[in-house]
């Protein structure tokens, strides 16, 4: 009796297969953000919305460039805090983040996959104010602006995915939108994303440079020449030093969380 034997296929090396899972995983989390519509057209529309009001009523003055700045401000931290706070929250109270965690794939892959369509997002909501400030704004824009602006928004995005996964671990899904919004809103209010700080109140202004979206907003109005007087290179040692103290309480909240399960 003859014997049918089976080949096999090649096992593929470590990094290929982790590419192909991360893509993979990359394209499900953005199909799940566009189909959100909750997500994807109030994350995009706020900013717009919001160019389109003042941004139109200030055609061609300085302040129309200031509001593609903030504006660009508060949708990438918008988009961070929503897409990861919010998505991981939500996943986290119906068992899918349990599943994952049990599944093969790895973690990594989970994380950096939402990491890289929350900066998907804040690329297409930079993309839609700049188009916007030349149009409806009248604003002028050159082209090595649009790319400094496109490059501080994503290295902007980090601190916020860190900030957004800790607020994951610690908020209840029902009461996440609540509290975000109790925590983005007055952060991009006293931050200058809506208006010079310096028409601020006089207590709020002290308090402004201990906030993180402080410091990318002064990162963003300096390529205009809006931002206060200071050296760039302390809102990004800011900027670093918030990540690794968001991560780090996130790392201690997840290990605890898992030590008790």
């Amino acid at each position: 009796m003859a014997t049918q034997s089976i080949t096999l296929p090649a096992a593929q090396p470590a990094p290929i297969r982790y590419a192909r899972i991360l893509a993979k995983e990359t394209l499900c989390e953005w199909r799940r953000m566009l189909r959100t519509k909750v997500f994807s057209l109030s994350v995009i529309g706020f900013p717009v919305m919001f160019y389109l009001l003042f941004g139109s009523a200030n055609r061609g003055t300085s302040f129309a460039r200031y509001l593609v700045a903030g504006y660009s401000c508060m949708g990438v931290v918008s988009a961070c805090l929503f897409g990861i706070g919010m998505g991981i929250a939500l996943e986290r109270a119906q068992g899918w983040l349990e599943l994952k965690q049990a599944s093969p794939m790895p973690r990594a892959a989970y994380l950096v996959a939402k990491v890289m369509n929350c900066a998907a997002f804040s690329l297409l909501i930079v993309a839609a104010l700049l188009i916007l400030g030349i149009t409806i704004g009248g604003a002028t824009l050159t082209v090595a602006e649009a790319l400094r602006l496109t490059a501080v928004i994503l290295a902007g995005s980090i601190p916020f995915c860190a900030m957004a996964l800790l607020i994951a671990l610690l908020v209840p899904a029902n009461a996440g939108p609540g509290i975000i919004n109790l925590i983005y809103l007055p952060m991009s209010f006293a931050s200058g994303f809506w208006m010079p700080i310096t028409y601020l109140p006089h207590w709020l202004q002290k308090i402004a440079p201990a906030l993180p979206t402080y410091h990318l907003a002064q990162l963003a109005l300096a390529i205009f020449g809006f931002a206060q007087p200071g050296r760039a290179l302390l809102h990004w040692e800011a900027l670093a030093g918030f990540t690794l103290l968001m991560l780090g309480a996130a790392w201690l909240v997840f290990t605890r969380t898992e030590a008790r399960a």
